[in-house]
């Protein structure tokens, strides 16, 4: 059916209460590719519980590790086929650093519909209490479905992030495993886009893809590590656009300027001519540096 961007923006999705262990926690970080360097204290602080640090973007999973099923794009106003929408943008806020284990109410609503002409852009915005009403975080999602623009809504502005004229301060590059998307699934994203081939052949790739949230959590923990020491309770947010696929394989190349207390990060695929994968995308941090 058509977008009607008056029945969706502002819509109510709901509460959902969950909770979480450091087995989630270890889970999610292995997904990511930690632990490649298993004597490593700081690789040790991601992989094993003894003394376990959790990765601000574990916020975008931890609703959703008994999730079994592919994931349905159907709210108030908006009903849209799964093989038509991927991920646009991403942005975690942190309140706190996130506890190893604990159990939290997630509040979501839709907090704008953008018509894009040929694609459509529904942004959602979820906030993360713990059992005593305290706050955790705060996540903001995009979601780009192509073919579902020219409803008549506003186009939106833009958010680019301008880039030092400068070399970057430091450039990491962090290679993904054939299995990379087999593995991130687990975590609670079922759709069959990053596992079955022909799924991902209607919908116009090659292969299947990995999960662009994988790519999120991958660059940020190379972020995290090489200029923050590898310090999660330093940052305050992280956020980024989706700017093209990564294939399971594929070696990730991530740039990273600072900037006052931000660091503005980009993240290309070398295996294919650094294709950008990851622009836009900022880490703020909790001491300036």
């Amino acid at each position: 059916m058509p977008i009607d961007p008056d029945a969706a923006i502002g819509a109510d999705l709901g509460e959902t209460t969950f909770s979480w262990s450091s087995s989630e926690v270890l889970l999610y970080h292995l997904a990511l590719g930690a632990g490649a360097r298993p004597t490593d204290p700081r690789e040790l602080r991601y992989a094993y519980e003894a003394d376990l640090r959790v990765l601000p973007t574990f916020a975008t999973v931890a609703a959703n590790f008994r999730t079994f099923e592919p994931p349905a794009v159907a709210f108030p106003g908006i009903d849209i086929d799964l093989a038509k929408v991927v991920h646009g943008t991403q942005e975690v806020a942190l309140h706190r650093p996130i506890p190893t284990d604990g159990k939290a109410v997630a509040r979501s609503r839709i907090a704008d519909v953008l018509d894009k002409g040929k694609a459509a852009v529904i942004v959602q915005e979820t906030r993360v209490d713990d059992e005593a009403g305290e706050p955790l975080w705060t996540a903001r999602s995009s979601i780009f479905a192509r073919g579902e623009g020219g409803f008549g809504g506003k186009r939106g502005a833009s958010e680019r992030v301008e880039l030092p004229d400068r070399e970057p301060d430091a450039v990491v590059d962090t290679p993904t495993l054939p299995q990379q998307a087999l593995l991130y699934r687990l975590c609670g994203d079922r759709n069959p886009l990053h596992a079955d081939p022909e799924f991902a052949k209607a919908a116009g790739f090659d292969v299947p893809i990995l999960h662009g949230l994988c790519t999120y959590g991958i660059v940020a923990k190379a972020v995290t590590d090489t200029m923050l020491d590898a310090d999660v309770t330093r940052v305050r947010s992280w956020a980024a656009k989706f700017a093209g696929i990564v294939l399971p394989g594929e070696t990730l190349r991530t740039r990273i300027w600072r900037d006052g207390e931000r660091l503005l990060v980009t993240a290309t695929v070398l295996d294919r001519d650094e294709a950008p994968a990851l622009s836009d995308a900022v880490l703020h941090t909790t001491d300036g540096s």
